[in-house]
């Protein structure tokens, strides 16, 4: 088992609210955390989670306790942030390589280079975009 691994919000989200593959994000979690693995994530991903309830709360998708409680849970996951302005640079080469319309992404992508870790997402249009490159990413689900 690796001893660090990276996850996006995407991958997070799944964790805390009823999507598809949330059960393959618990299960992937609870090992990790049973096995030791340091989980890492710019500070962005504090940003990206918190947002992404709030618009849910936003477009009547959750209620706002399902957000408030949610929101708790991803306070307290054991995660280790790092700053994006040590991978800025990383992040914007990685943007461009991989011809990303955004740079969002390409922290989490940058953080797992620089920590020469695995990156795991939710997001299957990202991964689609990348995989044939970074070998390193990995999608919950088929």
């Amino acid at each position: 088992m690796d001893a660090k691994i990276c996850v996006d919000a995407s991958f997070a989200l799944k964790l805390v609210l009823p999507e598809a593959d949330s059960d393959l994000a618990q299960s992937e979690w609870r090992n990790w955390l049973h096995s030791g693995v340091e989980i890492a994530a710019p500070d962005l991903f504090i940003y990206e989670t918190t947002s992404v309830l709030r618009n849910r709360v936003f477009r009547k998708e959750i209620i706002q306790s399902e957000a408030d409680e949610a929101l708790e849970i991803l306070g307290g996951l054991e995660i280790t942030y790092h700053n994006p302005d040590a991978i800025r640079h990383l992040a914007w080469d990685l943007a461009r390589g991989t011809n990303r319309p955004t740079a969002y992404d390409a922290f989490y992508l940058g953080l797992a280079q620089q920590e020469s870790c695995p990156f795991w997402t939710g997001d299957r249009r990202l991964y689609n975009a990348v995989k044939n490159r970074l070998k390193w990413v990995h999608v919950l689900g088929p």
